[in-house]
Formats: structure tokens, sequence, C-alpha cells
């Protein structure tokens, strides 16, 4: 049964051949008459001649071409005899093939090509088979020589298939014999095609036997060669048996190999790394495997490399703790500004190490935007105590194996990048930095976080076991930092076994200080100038960090910084002068454009618009979200870029000032009569979070009420259905954000009030912090009287003209409703804090 793509044909009985055929040309192989053999057909013209013999009489031309990789032939490129052949199977693969099973018929000769395109057409004559030359003794007796030649070949080694050696058995006509043999020696084409071109069938006899003469005298050279290798591989065995035993004598003569060399210096070495006693039994087990073996195989060379693992990682050597605490200050003072929180923490582990001789290493988790100093810091921690540095980065990981290590047997095993960083630092108790480990991936090969929880356990580490060593690795002195610039993408299990470290981002005093104190000398050296040819004055600086940089480190400040300093550095090279003092009138000409516009305070305030305050991964920033009602059928709008979270606050917050109808003077009708549209600016911008919930409510209840909300004053704080402000994080990068923008009053959830015990006093000075518990806080603070209501309560107005009586009465209306609307919320507990 076939399939659908199949088609199985049988061959007629008693063919004419036709004087024209499509013509199939083959480039691997002879076909000769008799012969049944599958065919592949990818070429475009051969697949279109295959077609053509299928649609008529199945009979096709097979002819070989004289240069195998031409891959469109001419004419001149086909030889001009081959056979014909019936297809008498066709199968249809998926890759646009065709596999057909051919049987050749009889040679013919192509006389004309009749058509080229889209595939040959010849034109042929009929080659028949000529009467034998000679007597039929003669034939008699060369069939027998060829037949006695075929024996030798397969005794030989000359594999041939049992059924063909059956047939050659009994064939008694030497054309059919002649053309048997030569289509499954596996010649070479052009021998093969020169058989098929003889007529004559004893002729074509003679050719197969000188062929079959030269094949044999390869084949007795070939064995004669496996046999000259049988005899070396026997003189290498007994040249190990008396290697052996040469060795046994050098032993009894006191004599030493290079071999025995390597066994002792190993032995040696072992007893000097002071290995633990488990250790110290795997180690001896392994260098008595490879006393055992032969030097050259294989299998020594991967116990050699095992061994000069064990011996040259550091089981017992340590570095000696600087237990100096003013003196590991004065060092992390000398390459950080700021950063007291680590400064302490690292002071602490100092003090109960100089109290207590034997300590677990501590294991710190450096959370913090890029470019605060978290992989730089780990350095200079690392010369304060006077131990080794190592780095590795956990970026990008996907295998396990990164970790533990492959197993040994692996082809090219080694160990995992922590026994590698061990090795490389040389001692037991480094500082060692696992770098960027929110970034860690995972897949098939397994979840290098999950094998990061034993090195970063302080109760398991202590018996580390990396699959390439298959020995428990005391990792307890290590004192291991990772830094991660998200705390979320850390697998809880791994972030609880850290100690949590925040480095937020610097304010513009703080990175003022570090461009000061380490960015421009580190630059001067760098660029190869002094103070003499270039003082950047202090106003140019700040200009670089509000209006050329926005980040939460100082990564861009210092590239930025160092673009000055090699446009100074060509003027001075090019002798153009000596001193080029930068300030911020000439500070353009050296940067160029100001990249950034510092978001400010509105210029009055406005109606449906709220300030509210965002935490980014470069600091705080500041949104102005904008709210406006319009005709409609009380739909919600919100554009901008958000996320589901913040699209939810939204609802919230509409939900809320809804429920609040009364207290806010609107009419409840204009909830179904009106559309409302939130547009939070930067589109571009992806953001989301549920701390611009408070901002929402107020630029809504400002919108719908057509009371202005205080362009001065900025917002955060997440809202719920009754109106409870919850508590948000990033607090210290809000505040900065709020002071950037040099707004004078920012309102806080009232439980975020004990989270400024964290945040720097200097930072909180010319800012109004205000509390709010409940968004009746907010509103009362948020929403206030205009300039002119507070006026008109001093003086009365002046005599309004009739234009300007409908514009007065309706600013009268609006004011009066603020009057209303403060009067009906309660005021917000507030503290003042310079």
């Amino acid at each position: 049964m076939t399939n659908q793509n199949e088609q199985e044909l049988q061959p007629p009985q008693n063919v004419e051949i036709p004087a024209q055929l499509p013509l199939l040309p083959v480039r691997d192989i002879v076909v000769f008459p008799y012969m049944v053999l599958p065919l592949f057909v990818g070429r475009e013209m051969s697949v279109k001649a295959t077609e053509a013999a299928l649609a008529g009489n199945r009979m096709i031309f097979l002819v070989t071409q004289k240069t195998l990789d031409v891959e469109n032939p001419e004419p001149n490129d086909i030889h001009e005899i081959g056979t014909v052949g019936i297809v008498m199977r066709m199968l249809k693969l998926p890759d646009e093939r065709i596999k057909i099973l051919v049987q050749g018929v009889a040679k013919a000769k192509i006389t004309k090509y009749i058509q080229t395109d889209p595939y040959y057409s010849v034109r042929i004559d009929k080659l028949p088979d000529t009467k034998p030359a000679g007597t039929s003794l003669e034939a008699e007796a060369v069939m027998r020589t060829v037949k006695e030649q075929i024996e030798r070949i397969v005794n030989l080694g000359k594999i041939l298939i049992p059924d063909v050696m059956v047939v050659i058995e009994n064939l008694e006509e030497p054309g059919r014999l002649a053309d048997m043999i030569a289509s499954n020696l596996g010649l070479k084409i052009d021998v093969t095609q020169r058989v098929l071109e003889l007529l004559d069938p004893v002729q074509r006899l003679r050719q197969v036997s000188d062929i079959l003469g030269k094949e044999i005298e390869v084949l007795s050279m070939q064995q004669k060669i496996q046999a000259q290798a049988k005899g070396e591989m026997d003189k290498t065995q007994r040249e190990y048996f008396l290697r052996e035993q040469l060795k046994a004598i050098q032993k009894e003569l006191g004599e030493l190999d290079e071999r025995a060399e390597e066994v002792t210096e190993f032995r040696n070495r072992i007893k000097d790394a002071q290995m633990p006693e488990k250790v110290l039994k795997e180690a001896e087990k392994q260098l008595k495997r490879l006393e055992k073996m032969h030097p050259d195989t294989a299998e020594s060379a991967t116990v050699r490399t095992y061994l000069e693992w064990m011996v040259e990682l550091p089981w017992s050597k340590r570095s000696k703790d600087n237990l100096n605490l003013k003196a590991a200050a004065k060092v992390l003072n000398e390459d950080h500004y700021d950063l007291e929180k680590v400064k302490e923490r690292i002071l602490e582990y100092l003090a109960v190490c100089k109290l207590k001789e034997k300590m677990k290493g501590p294991i710190l988790c450096f959370v913090g935007p890029p470019g605060v100093g978290k992989t730089s810091l780990g350095k200079s921690i690392a010369r304060a105590l006077g131990r080794e540095f190592v780095r590795i980065s956990l970026g990008g990981v996907r295998d396990e194996a990164e970790i533990r290590g492959h197993r040994r047997t692996y082809v090219g095993a080694l160990p995992g990048r922590l026994i590698q960083g061990m090795k490389q630092a040389g001692t037991a108790n480094p500082v060692f930095m696992l770098d960027e480990v929110d970034k860690v991936g995972m897949d098939f090969r397994g979840d290098p976080s999950a094998a990061l929880l034993e090195v970063l356990d302080p109760e398991q580490n202590n018996s580390f076991t990396d699959h390439y060593l298959g020995v428990p690795f005391d990792l307890t002195e290590v004192m291991f930092i990772t830094t991660s610039n998200l705390i979320d993408p850390i697998l809880p299990a791994l972030r609880d076994r850290m100690e949590i470290i925040e480095i937020p981002g610097y304010t513009e005093e703080e990175k003022l200080g570090i461009a000061q104190k380490y960015l421009i000398p580190r630059q001067l050296d760098e660029h190869g100038i002094t103070n003499k040819h270039v003082r950047i004055a202090e106003p140019a600086i700040r200009k670089i960090i509000a209006h050329y940089t926005r980040e939460a480190g100082v990564r861009n400040l210092e590239r930025e910084i160092a673009n000055v300093m090699r446009k100074v550095a060509k003027k001075v090279a090019e002798g153009q002068g000596q001193g080029f003092p930068i300030d911020v009138a000439n500070l353009q000409k050296y940067l160029g454009v100001p990249k950034y516009v510092p978001e400010t305070e509105l210029e009055k305030d406005e109606v449906g618009v709220a300030t509210g305050l965002a935490w980014t991964e470069a600091g705080g920033d500041v949104l102005h979200i904008e709210a406006t009602v319009m005709k409609g059928k009380g739909q919600l709008t919100l554009t901008g870029h958000l996320g589901d979270v913040m699209k939810e606050s939204a609802q919230a917050a509409l939900s809320y000032v809804r429920s609040r109808e009364k207290t806010l003077r609107l009419n409840p009708d204009m909830f179904n009569k009106q559309d409302l549209h939130i547009h939070v600016p930067a589109g571009a911008i992806p953001k989301d979070g549920p701390s611009a919930g408070i901002t929402m409510a107020t630029a809504i209840a400002s919108a719908l009420s057509g009371i202005p909300a205080r362009r001065d004053l900025a917002m955060t704080g997440e809202i719920t259905l009754r109106g409870r402000v919850l508590p948000i994080g990033g607090l210290k990068e809000k505040i900065l954000a709020a002071k950037r923008a040099k707004l004078a009053r920012v309102i806080l959830p009232k439980r975020n009030k004990k989270d400024l015990e964290e945040i720097p006093k200097h930072l909180l000075k010319g800012i109004h912090l205000s509390f709010a518990d409940t968004m009746d806080d907010v509103m009362k603070i948020a929403i206030r009287r205009t300039a002119a209501t507070r006026s008109s309560s001093k003086k009365a107005p002046p005599p309004a003209t009739a234009a300007s009586t409908s514009a007065h009465t309706g600013k009268h209306k609006r004011d009066s409703r603020t009057r209303e609307i403060q009067a009906a919320l309660s005021p917000a507990p507030t503290a003042h804090l310079r």
C-alpha cells in the first residue's frame, strides 16, 4: 500500500524504444541496462523531464555528466552514450524533490538535441550489443577469469552484496557480466563510463578484467599496510611491557623517570596544600590512579588536570585582615563620597572580627541604579580589609554548571566560576563580588539562581560541592557581595539569604562633591593634563549635572567631563594656549546644546493639572498629570503609555471622586453626560505603579469642580476606594525630584513619616512636607482659593462694566464653590521639616 505522494508503476512488457525521449542528466552514477536503482531528482529541469516521462510512456534517457559540480549542464557537459530507462515508481518528497525507481532497458546514443527548455529532449539511436568478435571458447575463458578475480577481491576485504555475488556466478553472457561487475564495484565515474561505451561484450569484459587486476593490486597493498600497522601496535605493547620492567629496575636502583617525578611532585604539593581530611583522601586516591595509568592515555590527562586544580585551590591559605578601624575608614572615605550606611556596615564587621577571631563572612547585596558605584565599592571594601578581590558577572548566565561546574565525565569539563574565582584569589577569605545577580537567566540547563542558594547561605556554604571537584569546599570565610539594579527579579529565597543595602541615587550636591573630589582629578590624569590647563567652575559642573545628564549615578557625568577634557587636551596639543577656564558661559562650546531641560513648576495654577512624583531607575522625576472634561457618555480615557496598575489607580481615583460628589459640590448628572480624559505626558516612556493615585484624584477633582490645583505642590501616594492614602517606596528619589524642580511643598502618605529618618537632613532643607492620611487631607491642601478670592475679602471690587459682569460673576461663583469645598474638608496634619 502506498501513500498519496507515491505512485507504484509496473514496467511494460516488450517495450519499443521511441526515437525521441526526455533527457535526465545524472551526476554521481552510470546507469547500465537491466540495472534497477533509485534516483533523487531535485533540479528544476530534471523534475520537468521526469514529469514529461511520466506523462508519456514513462521512458527517460539517463546520461552521466562529464563534470559533477555543474548545476545546470549544457549539451557539451553531458556524455553522448547513456541508457534508456523506465520509471517504475515515483515518490514526491516534502522538500519538493522527487524520488524515482528506474530500470535500465538498453544503451543508446544522442544524435541530436531537439529541445533545451524547460528540459532537454533528445533524438537517440539504440546501440545493441554486437556479437563477440572472438570464439565462444575465448569468451568462456575471460568469464572464468573475471569470476575468479571477483572471488579474490572479496577475500581481500572488498565488500559486495551476497545477492550480487550469486547473480554474477549464474550469469553466462559476457556483456551482462561486465555490466553487473562495473556497476557494483564502486569505480570512478569516468572509468565506468568507458566500460559502458564499449559495444563488443568480450572486449568490455576484458576491460573489466583489467580493472579488477588493478583493484587486486591495491587491495593486496592495503592488506600489507594493515599487517604492518598491526605489527607496530604489537611493538608498542612490547615497548610498554619493557618500559614497565625498566621502571621496576630503576626503582630497585634508586633511579626515577619523569613520570615518577611528576607523581612525587603532586604528592608533595598535596601535602603542602593542607587539605581537609575528606579532600586529602580523594586527592590521594586520584594520585594512585595516575600512577597506574599509561602517561599517553586520555584519562591520565583528565586525572592530571583534576589534581592540578586540587593542589592550586586555597584550602588553608588566608590573607590577614586589616583590623585597624581608623585606617579602614580612611580608605573607604578616600574612594567613595557619602554612602555612610555601607561604610558603617563594613566597619561593624571589622569591629566584630577584632573581638572574635573566627567569624562567618557577611553576605551583602548592594541594590541601586546604574552608575552609583556598587562595583567600585566592592573593590574599596577589599582594599580596606586587606583582602584579595574577585569579581564575576552573572548577567545572562543561564547554565547551572556555570556555578556548580561540569562533571568530569564530560570532555573539557571545568569547575564552576566560583571555584575558578577562588583559585584566582589564591586565598580562602577574599572579597567575592557576584555582579548583576538580578539578571541571572534560566533555561533547560537549570536555574543558576537556585544553585546560588547554597553558595549564599552561611549555614550551607561550609561544604559547597562543585560537580567537577566532587569534594566540599569551605566558603564560610568569604565575604560575598552581590549587586543588583532591581530587587524584584531576584529569587525570593535568594533574597532572603542576603543583607539588602540600598544605594539610592545621588543628589545634585553629592554629584558636585563626587565630581570635584574624584571625577575631575581622575580625568585630568587620564588625559595627561593638569589644573594649569583647565579649571571647571562650580556653576559649570552644576549645569553639566542638570542639563547634560539625567541619571541616578555619575557614569554619564564622568563621560561629559571626559568630553571637556578631550577638547582641552586637543587645544593644548595644538599649542593654542595653556589655561582654559570652563564656566557656564562657554560650557556649550565644549558640550554642545543641553540635552535635558529639567522639569519646573507650572507658571500658574491650572484647572485639571496636578503635579506627581515618580520613581525611575535614573532617580526620581516629576509628572504633570492632566485631566479634562468634555461632552460624552461618562467614559474614562487614559493615555500616556500607562501600565495596568496605573490604570487601576485612575479607576479607583475616579470612583473616590464620584463618591465625594456632595462634598465637592459636583452635579451627579455630569458623570453620565461628560467624558473624562486623563493624560500623563512623556507618552513614549512606559509608566506604572500605584503611587500616582492621589495625584490622579486631585487632577480629576480639579477638572470636575473647575477649581485650580496648586502649581507649587507635588504629591505621591496610593489611593483606596474609601479615600485612604497608602505608603509608597522610593521616598528619597521622589523628594530629590521635587527639590530639582524647585517645588516648595510635597504631600506624602502619613505612614511614610518614619522613613524620613533614613534621609539626610540636608536634603529636606527648603521643602515643606505635609502628611496625609486620607484624600480629604490632600484636597484641603491641593485645591485652594485663588489670589482674587483672597483679595476680595480685603477690599471691595471696582465697579464692573456691563461687558465684564458675566466673567466676574463666573469667577465669584467658582471662588464661592472653593470656600464651600474647603469648609467641607477637614484640615490636614502637617510636618515642617527644614
